[in-house]
């Protein structure tokens, strides 16, 4: 029994490091879109990486998302006390995101609306804005922005944080599920993911501002597959328009205007797929409880009725 505690501890550890290894490796990526100084992205994976992992792991794998922090702001062209301040407000905002999201009742199954809405005004909106405020007020300290950039230099990291939780997040709780498929249903998705990432890639880097294209195929992946589909296709596209947002289309001389721009298009996409998926999943379990409900009655019912025409065989024929 006392190897029991052992192996515990070392699956947290392992834990707590690939959470680190995680969030260091996508803070190198989200900054290369950097909008602001090569510190603030609009779309900052580890943020969604964080939150998934303390719902699927718990809170005791949080000085993964310290460590992962830390070490990703140290390469930052900032003081060593805004480096410590920052890691602080990226670390409280998915622990506070983590806490709001549980005490709430939230499911990582993400099959009900209310846990759709709590992962966008708890886990997203809310708990990010913690981050944002610390962060940017640590940069201004350190001289990093002047004050009439303030607003515009929150507004990005708390929507670039939110956008994380809102994209990736749910591509995160979908990944660990067993997903089984007919060979034509798993064509059918591999076609759909093709096809929207093929779309994506034109509609942000053409000029006949054709971004609406991409919504035909969210919501045909949300209708069809719930989140196991309409995540990926939702961060395919969200990456895409990132992308073109840090130096192409989407691009704009100022940064609140191209935060705007980006960010309500990112929001579009993370809450139709993120919503209907949800609300598809409430429905199919509706429908699939009112079958069982029914099957059940119908059994009930032939029971009864079986019961019936046995007590009045045996009133006509006596035994023996």
């Amino acid at each position: 029994m006392e190897h029991v505690p052992v192996n515990a501890g070392l699956r947290t550890t392992l834990t707590v490091l690939a959470v680190a290894v995680a969030y260091y490796a996508t803070a190198k990526v989200g900054l290369v879109l950097a909008l602001v100084k090569g510190q603030v992205t609009p779309l900052w994976l580890p943020t969604g990486i964080s939150v998934a992992a303390l719902l699927m792991s718990g809170g005791k794998i949080w000085p993964g998302i310290a460590l992962g922090a830390l070490t990703a702001n140290i390469a930052l062209d900032s003081g060593p006390w805004a480096v410590v301040v920052i890691t602080i407000g990226n670390t409280a905002a998915p622990l506070a995101a983590w806490y709001l999201l549980t005490r709430f009742g939230f499911r990582p199954q993400l099959d009900r609306l209310k846990d759709a809405l709590l992962l966008v005004f708890a886990g997203a909106l809310g708990a990010m804005l913690i981050s944002a405020l610390i962060g940017s007020a640590a940069l201004k300290i350190d001289g990093g922005i002047p004050w009439h950039e303030m607003p515009a230099v929150v507004a990005v990291w708390w929507t670039g944080d939110a956008m994380g939780v809102l994209v990736f997040t749910p591509l995160l709780l979908t990944l660990p599920r067993q997903w089984h498929a007919s060979p034509l249903r798993l064509a059918e998705a591999c076609a759909l993911l093709i096809v929207t990432a093929v779309l994506a890639a034109f509609v942000t880097t053409s000029q006949l501002r054709l971004l609406f294209l991409v919504f035909p195929m969210l919501i045909w992946a949300a209708l069809r597959f719930q989140h196991a589909i309409a995540a990926p296709c939702a961060a395919i596209i969200s990456v895409a328009a990132v992308m073109s947002g840090a130096g192409g289309h989407l691009a704009n001389n100022d940064l609140l205007a191209t935060m705007i721009v980006l960010q309500a298009f990112n929001g579009s996409v993370a809450l139709t797929g993120l919503i209907l998926s949800a609300i598809t999943s409430e429905r199919n379990q509706a429908r699939e409880a009112i079958e069982r409900a029914c099957e059940q009655l119908a059994e009930t019912v032939a029971r009864y009725q079986e019961e019936g025409v046995r007590k009045r065989l045996g009133k006509v024929v006596p035994p023996g």
